[in-house]
């Protein structure tokens, strides 16, 4: 709760918003999308907004449906472009193409990945918070119970500015921790491909991917990722892409901005080494 408080606090500081609405109640423990919906709806109906806009994030995704059900409306999800209030861009097939959608409904629910867009400046704006009263939200589908939250000293994959990640060419959990031990010395996030993950090698909140994270960080290393195209479209967009393989064939060299042909287990060490 408190740190819903703190972000709407910066979000009245931003340019171009003139109010934020502030809902709060027991009802929305842990953001349970049953009750976030009902929530979103009581706002919906005393305002009438045209657009209702979530993060393509899996909270995003988890909630946006269920209020375009409630609505009869259909959610556009994860679009990387807007060319008018009714028309948006999204990515298809892997990110292989780009789909352009344009809505004639009366309500426009769309997710958006912001990774596809500049972080508007906190600073500049003096919007007003109204509080919203959402006594009559009730939720009796579903119950928070607990969050269990990995912790790190490093930086948030998501948003991370330089993010290192392996792939099933580290062959095993434990040699991981070059990944991470890299990482320190860069003060980087750790990624990690589907296939390092379905491996078992690390825990699947490091994935990045089409069915993980959407990354786009300053500088993104590959390491031991053969770069299908499943994973590429999580971190196609980084402004930087360091690709470290032995294959001098595998497709990460495409898409790559700089690339080692070489023996993970070398090189890794060696940058290490130099970072010291």
């Amino acid at each position: 709760y408190q740190r819903r408080v703190r972000e709407a606090v910066v979000s009245t500081q931003s340019t171009g918003i003139e109010k934020v609405i502030v809902a709060e109640g027991p009802t929305l423990k842990g953001n349970l999308a049953e009750a976030v919906t009902d929530a979103v709806l009581a706002v919906q109906a005393a305002n009438s907004y045209s657009h209702i806009l979530a993060n393509g994030t899996v909270s995003g995704k988890n909630i946006l449906p269920r209020v375009g059900a409630k609505l009869d409306v259909a959610p556009i999800s994860d679009i990387i472009g807007i060319e008018s209030e009714d028309t948006f861009h999204r990515t298809i097939y892997a990110g292989n193409a780009i789909q352009t959608i344009q809505s004639s409904d009366s309500v426009k629910l769309v997710t958006v990945r912001g990774t596809s867009f500049e972080a508007a400046p906190v600073e500049g704006g003096s919007a007003a918070t109204e509080a919203f009263d959402i006594g009559g939200v009730t939720n009796d589908k579903s119950e928070f119970l607990e969050s269990k939250l990995s912790k790190s000293d490093r930086p948030e994959l998501a948003s991370a500015g330089i993010v290192i990640s392996g792939g099933r060419g580290l062959k095993n959990g434990e040699n991981f921790e070059m990944l991470y031990n890299l990482a320190d010395k860069m003060g980087a996030a750790v990624g990690a491909s589907r296939a390092a993950v379905d491996a078992g090698y690390v825990p699947s909140d490091l994935q990045v991917g089409q069915t993980g994270k959407m990354v786009a960080p300053d500088l993104y290393i590959a390491v031991g990722i053969s770069g299908a195209i499943q994973h590429l479209a999580g971190m196609k967009d980084s402004k930087t892409i360091v690709a470290i393989n032995k294959d001098p064939e595998a497709p990460i060299f495409q898409v790559s901005d700089y690339g080692l042909v070489d023996d993970l287990f070398k090189a890794v060490p060696e940058m290490i080494s130099n970072l010291d």
